[in-house]
């Protein structure tokens, strides 16, 4: 009897068991990756240099730091749109 009326109901995510659930999604994060990967390639002149940056950020968060992994292609995608993106903000502005 060891399930029945013991706080097992009131707790059902341990942090042992499932991990913190704190923060955004992973997902989440190479959804913002990339959209403002996207958005710095036609914003190219002023905030392409503000959004590639973000970009990258996000697409790292979003792949957990690894390089391997199932479902990180498009926090890749986002990390190597954003480092683009950066690249070419800075020439646009001093060339």
């Amino acid at each position: 009897m060891t399930g029945f009326g013991n706080g097992t109901r009131r707790n059902p995510r341990s942090r042992g068991r499932m991990g913190q659930r704190n923060g955004p999604d992973r997902a989440t994060l190479a959804i913002v990756g990339l959209v403002c990967a996207i958005a710095g390639f036609f914003l190219a002149g002023n905030l392409g240099i503000v959004l590639g940056p973000i970009a990258v950020i996000c697409g790292w968060l979003a792949m957990g730091r690894r390089w391997t992994g199932s479902r990180r292609v498009m926090a890749l995608v986002a990390l190597v749109l954003g480092a683009i993106d950066t690249v070419a903000a800075v020439l646009w502005t001093f060339f």
